[in-house]
């Protein structure tokens, strides 16, 4: 079988030194340093691979800007001692959902002050995209490659299908036992170099090492898959850490489910084209992700000190923010092409059927433990 480069390239490393694990596979995939996804193009929009909430309708980038700024304002960020209000974005995209924030943000009393942007961004196409986006608002921004270099103060975060991209692990049962799933290649001699899904060697029985604390204990079905993701759980640690510790709050919208909701099989799934593709078939050239897991994330929360409030739906929490009243506003004036074009995006940023962005992303809020719940999650 012919491999992109980067695919070849892994194709010999695991001829080499073996299976290597889906994590490893993702990081290679979406950030190696030549051919990595992320690092090589523009994903977003019609021409790319997808499409996102903020590239759909300016509501979505309007109505958080709006609950940043009430978030801050209750958790005493736009206090004149706390200046400038200090705003991080993970993976930024084209610095759209920026832009709308800082649109409607500089509108409320409080905040039209001194703001700084820090996104973390490693991309460099995407990059100069985001420049160009925010380069009408006076602030400066910074682009950094991790949390770790972002200035240790009260801040308020937003990542908006950003969790989906971090490379998990997949655990798979097996004849009672769990093994970690890894990719390796078809030993059929006629196979040639072809990347398949294989079983490592059973995991212990003990849940000691924290990377299988997700893992269940319990006899599974054969087949039964389950995920973690160590970079997820890693960084919003870091973010609750700092909310806690700091000030501020976090808001996190990405498609995912909580434990009562758990697929059975995993979620790892690739996109090229605005279509699912197998995520083994083109190495380097197909966007790979896998869902959220909120559970996860919000007991990471708690353990760093801070309060997590949710999942809730993205069509609850956008419609709780006032989006069927913001298109109201939008449409007036408008011809009827117009009109129904805004309508459009907003049931399309909220509808409620079970393959709909409404209700496939879920959303998530962290602040201090002294803060009072954020709308609208004190529902």
């Amino acid at each position: 079988m012919t491999y992109t480069p980067l695919g070849q390239a892994i194709c010999r490393f695991i001829a080499a030194n073996g299976p290597i694990s889906i994590a490893d596979y993702m990081a290679r995939c979406l950030s190696d340093p030549k051919y990595g996804y992320y690092i090589t193009r523009d994903p977003l929009g019609a021409d790319g691979d997808f499409t996102t909430a903020p590239e759909i309708s300016q509501m979505f980038g309007e109505l958080i800007g709006a609950w940043l700024a009430h978030v801050g304002q209750i958790t005493d960020l736009s206090s004149p001692t706390r200046l400038p209000i200090r705003i991080v974005e993970f993976g930024p995209g084209r610095g759209t959902l920026m832009a709308d924030i800082l649109r409607t943000i500089r509108s409320v009393p409080g905040f039209a002050g001194d703001l700084a942007i820090d996104l973390v961004e490693m991309s460099p196409v995407l990059r100069e995209r985001q420049q160009a986006a925010l380069a009408r608002y006076d602030c400066p921004v910074t682009w950094h490659e991790n949390i770790e270099s972002i200035p240790p103060e009260p801040a308020l975060f937003v990542a908006n299908e950003f969790f989906d991209a971090l490379p998990i692990y997949q655990y798979v049962a097996h004849a009672g036992r769990w093994h970690e799933r890894m990719i390796g290649l078809d030993p059929s001699a006629d196979a040639g170099n072809k990347l398949i899904f294989t079983l490592g060697s059973p995991l212990p029985d003990t849940n000691e090492n924290r990377l299988f604390a997700t893992i269940d204990c319990a006899t599974p079905a054969d087949g039964t898959i389950r995920e973690a993701c160590p970079a997820a759980e890693a960084i919003l640690a870091a973010i609750a850490a700092r909310i806690a510790n700091q000030g501020g709050a976090a808001l996190i919208i990405d498609y995912g489910y909580d434990q009562t909701a758990r697929p059975q099989f995993g979620t790892l799934q690739a996109v090229r084209n605005h279509k699912f593709t197998d995520p083994l078939a083109e190495p380097g050239m197909a966007d790979l992700t896998a869902h959220v897991d909120f559970t996860a994330l919000g007991a990471t929360a708690r353990a760093a000190g801070a309060v997590a409030y949710g999942p809730v739906s993205q069509g609850e929490f956008l419609n709780a923010l006032g989006l069927n009243e913001r298109a109201a506003t939008l449409k007036k004036g408008k011809d009827d092409a117009a009109a129904t074009s805004i309508d459009a995006a907003a049931d399309r940023l909220a509808g409620t059927a079970s393959d709909q962005m409404g209700t496939l992303f879920k959303a998530m809020a962290i602040v201090p433990p002294d803060s009072p719940p954020p709308p609208p999650f004190e529902r």
